[in-house]
């Protein structure tokens, strides 16, 4: 039995001793067994298999997100007792609402984008050669569960405003990128059960929900001849996965290295996490959108601290959402530090799946299996560890920034907000600036707007948001209003549907005439590929504290252009108004966005659209062939792309020059062994709190100053042809060279410098992190990363694991870790190690100058959550601080990684030998 008290202060329901359910008992097992007995439906005259779990005790008061956990492991357990054993750990985790003992999670498909998704492709060529070398098949390595990969991060706002400027931008794209365009196209033919979509068409996520989400799918890995049917599930290696969580599929990102794992066959590793109910009750007011009530969750859910939880949304007020705006609120999952944000499948997710084109057999098979699984029946019992509440009435126009989304601010109070970020970073907050701009001068303050983006995964899937926004355009238009001549606008929708709906509104025009032309189909702003700003505003940059406003969900320092101070996240709407203001350091509750011809001064609340008009708009022009239009040549791109060639064979032709694409060292140098010793290590960066991976991985434009940059130059690659990080991923030798070097990155070893620099305490030279680790590397000398809370939080990049371990790190000492990135680090070889409860390095003296030697680490006496390592500080005038740290290695699959070297090596390991 759990603590009484315990369970009061969280909110519990009885636990499972409380409801006699004996997962040990016969009975229990016995319903295991007969779950694993599948059982036989017809939709039409095509049949299905399926495994009924709904009768195995205890499962009508799981979770929906456990009850698909339940299905999956009794479906791919090897036999019958390990189905029994897994499905007593879910269910009494369960019930018990804690975290559970491990079990595997196999998805039904694995969503990539570009970015992480080409080095995953790298990886598989690479794994076909050492597959190759080791005298084996190379073709035996290839996805084994369906794998799709949407080009959507690799576009640039190089031009905006303009009605040519997504085909100048799409020209550009191409050319900059041929190489690695060739190599996707190579994967797509030589790989079985890959499908690449091609540059244009629209953002992964967005796509996902618009094409690809099933609800209920069928297993790919099953060997019976008959279709076995599944809860439809993925990983994906962006951590904005979740997105499908809003039409109740099961999914999340993890790196890059698990997914290609998964892809491969191989279960991911987990340990059942608990699950937190988000009760919405009421009615969103006249006005308030997706992204008021995405940010109002956001806010509240990283302060109830849902760090590992599987969040599962309930209530009556879900039912008054509809698909795209759950979908926007489960995009911002990540953002709060959940796993999932699952809503329920039900009459406006069909609606959804049949306006966006899914067939009537697949409406029917959804229809069918759920009923099957006794899914259909709404359930007020289901347990939960903890209950979380929000009033939807009582959700409120809301923005956040401006550097980490969880911060919340309403309108009112984003001027006093934005001044103490402006007096935090030593500025005076009434300070003007006087600039030139097209033979014009102007005087600008602090809060400058330099870009506006409507753009990203997380609004343009909502079709209200984005009529809202050309509404509201429309009305500035014919007002004679006019967007502030130095803000940079962009928009780029998440799909040509979402295009479409503008146009056949009748509000492109209104929107372009603002200078929010389409400028390309992809993330652009989200992930830092805004292109240049003014350069009046970029040659002032370093002394005024620029802004951005955008309808993302990541605001993180430096994400958006290296100019922009402050970052806010905001509706599509929120977005115009304040380019039309050209400045957030206003209150728009009563400073006018701007004034008519006659001097009128114009409020947002005369501009923004009723609720009323909005909807008239998406009842005329919401069809099912919209849609249809929409997706036509979604795989087959446009002439550029089609115009690359590529080969089909086993293995991949590694072009020696290429700047691109590489194959990795990961299966030369890989250390395997059963246990770990580290001695005389150095420390390469001391942090602080909340390290994203944006700060440890390469990402954005390439600096012309730093190791990166010097690299492309010794190999003749002019700064103008440098192209971003994120479009180089394949290449390891270029990455390792950006790793830490985020331009807003404070390393205390640094002497008060920011971005990639360090001590390097062989010689004592302040170097580029990359040089000093190189040092480091020819004298044999191991590094460790030393930082506060919630390490790696942030995007699921698996660069952020894998730079750190190629430069040579062994192990990360951190207060706590973000769920993904310490599982990355595991996968790498790198330890994740924990300081106990209530140390870290400035209450136990560190500075980072000392040497660490640390205990051994056996790998097969490891208990999660229990195993320690002691750790040994030599400081360099003799003392000796000691302390314990816990050795974050969560699972037995995870110390079989560390001992085969990596999930890599394991992965092939286990591919040879089968």
């Amino acid at each position: 039995m759990l603590d009484v008290t315990s369970d009061a202060q969280l909110g519990k329901k009885p636990c499972a001793t409380d409801l006699k359910v004996d997962v040990s008992s016969e009975n229990f097992v016995q319903a295991v067994y007969k779950a694993r007995e599948s059982v036989e439906f017809a939709v039409g005259k095509k049949k299905f298999h399926a495994y009924k779990v709904a009768d195995i005790p205890g499962a009508d008061k799981l979770p929906y997100a456990l009850f698909v956990l339940l299905e999956n492991c009794v479906r791919r357990a090897k036999d019958d007792d390990e189905a029994a054993l897994l499905a007593g750990r879910i269910v009494s985790a369960a019930l018990e609402g804690t975290k559970g003992a491990e079990i595997p999670f196999m998805p039904a498909r694995v969503l990539f984008q570009d970015f992480t998704g080409v080095p995953v492709f790298v990886d598989f060529a690479a794994m076909r050669d050492a597959m190759a070398a080791r005298g084996g098949n190379p073709e035996r390595v290839s996805p084994r569960i369906p794998c799709t990969l949407v080009i959507d991060h690799s576009v640039i706002a190089d031009e905006a405003g303009t009605s040519c400027s997504a085909l100048t931008n799409r020209l550009k794209e191409v050319e900059r990128n041929r190489e690695r365009f060739a190599f996707l196209k190579w994967a797509a033919k030589s790989f079985d059960n890959v499908r690449i979509v091609p540059p244009g068409e629209g953002i992964c996520h967005q796509l996902n929900i618009e094409r690809f989400c099933e609800v209920v799918s069928t297993d790919a890995l099953s060997d019976q001849t008959v279709p076995v049917a599944c809860f439809d599930s993925l990983v994906g290696t962006d951590s904005h996965t979740t997105t499908a969580n809003g039409l109740g599929i099961l999914g999340w990102g993890v790196g890059g290295i698990e997914a290609e794992a998964a892809a491969l066959g191989q279960p991911i590793s987990m340990l059942v996490p608990p699950v937190v109910e988000l009760k919405l009750t009421g009615r969103l007011p006249q006005g308030i959108s997706g992204m008021d009530l995405a940010l109002t969750v956001c806010e509240r859910l990283r302060a109830e601290d849902v760090v590992g939880s599987l969040v599962e949304v309930t209530g009556d007020g879900v039912g008054t959402l509809s698909a795209t705006q759950r979908a926007c609120v489960a995009n911002m999952t990540p953002e709060y530090g959940a796993t999932t944000t699952l809503f329920p499948v039900d009459t406006p997710t069909m609606d959804y799946l049949w306006l966006t084109g899914r067939s009537e057999e697949q409406i029917r098979l959804i229809e069918k299996y759920l009923d099957l699984q006794d899914m259909l029946q709404k359930s007020s019992d289901r347990m939960y560890a903890k209950t979380i509440e929000i009033n939807l009435a009582e959700v409120q126009q809301s923005l956040a920034g401006p550097s980490r989304p969880h911060r919340r601010v309403v309108p009112a109070e984003l001027t006093t907000r934005f001044e103490e970020g402006v007096i935090a970073h030593g500025h005076n907050p009434h300070e003007m600036f006087d600039i030139q701009l097209k033979g014009q001068r102007y005087q600008i303050g602090h809060g400058t707007v330099a870009i506006a983006a409507i753009t990203s995964c997380t609004t343009a899937t909502d079709p209200t948001m984005m009529v809202q926004a050309g509404l509201l355009a429309k009305a500035a238009v014919d007002k004679g209003l006019h967007t502030a001549p130095w803000v940079k606008t962009i928009l780029a929708p998440g799909s040509h549907a979402a295009a479409m709906i503008l146009d056949r509104a009748g509000l492109s025009e209104s929107l372009e005439q603002l200078g929010f032309a389409v400028c390309g189909f992809g993330c652009m702003s989200c992930i830092g590929n805004s292109g240049s700003i003014a350069a009046p505003l970029h040659n002032i940059a370093d002394h005024i504290e620029l802004a951005s406003v955008l309808s993302g969900n990541r605001n993180f320092d430096g994400r958006i252009s290296p100019d922009v101070a402050q970052n806010f996240l905001m509706e599509p709407a929120l977005v115009l108004a304040y380019a039309l203001t050209g400045t957030v350091n206003c209150d728009l509750t009563s400073t006018p966005v701007g004034h008519a011809a006659d001097g009128t001064p114009l409020m947002l609340s005369e501009l923004m659209p009723s609720d009323d008009e909005v909807a008239q708009i998406l009842a005329s022009v919401l069809t099912p062939e919209l849609y249809e239009e929409g997706g036509i040549g979604l795989l087959s791109g446009y002439p550029e792309w089609s115009s690359i060639p590529a080969s089909s064979s086993a293995t991949f032709d590694w072009d020696l020059s290429s700047t691109y694409v590489r194959r990795p060292s990961y299966f030369e140098e890989a250390r395997t062994g059963d246990s770990i010793k580290i001695q005389g290590a150095r420390s390469l960066a001391l942090l602080g709190d909340f390290v994203t991976t944006d700060h440890i991985s390469p990402a954005g434009s390439i600096a012309s100053d730093g190791p990166a940059a010097r690299y492309l130059i010794e190999r003749g690659i002019s700064e103008d042809n440098f192209n971003t990080f994120g479009s180089r991923r394949g290449n390891h030798e270029l990455m390792m060279r950006g790793t830490f070097a985020n331009v807003k990155l404070v390393n205390k070893l640094a002497a008060g410098k920011t971005g990639g620099w360090t001590r390097n305490f062989v010689d004592g030279t302040l170097t580029s992190i990359f040089d000093a680790a190189m040092d480091y590397r020819s004298k044999h000398i191991p590094l460790v990363i030393i930082a506060g809370k919630m390490y790696g939080s942030g995007s699921s990049r698996d660069w952020a694991a894998k730079g750190p371990a190629l430069l040579g790190v062994r192990a990360v000492l951190a207060e706590s870790f973000e769920r993904i990135h310490r599982s990355n680090l595991v996968q790498m070889g790198v330890i994740p190690l924990q300081f106990v409860e209530g140390q870290n390095a400035e209450t136990l003296g560190l500075d980072g100058s000392e040497e660490f030697d640390l205990s051994e680490i056996k790998l097969d006496q490891l208990i999660a959550g229990h195993t320690s390592c002691r750790v040994c500080a030599r400081k360099a005038h003799g003392d000796r601080v000691h302390f314990e740290c816990v050795v974050r290695i969560d699972t037995p699959t995870e110390a079989d990684f560390v001992r085969a070297g990596g999930i890599l090596p394991y992965v092939l390991n286990d591919l040879n030998t089968a």
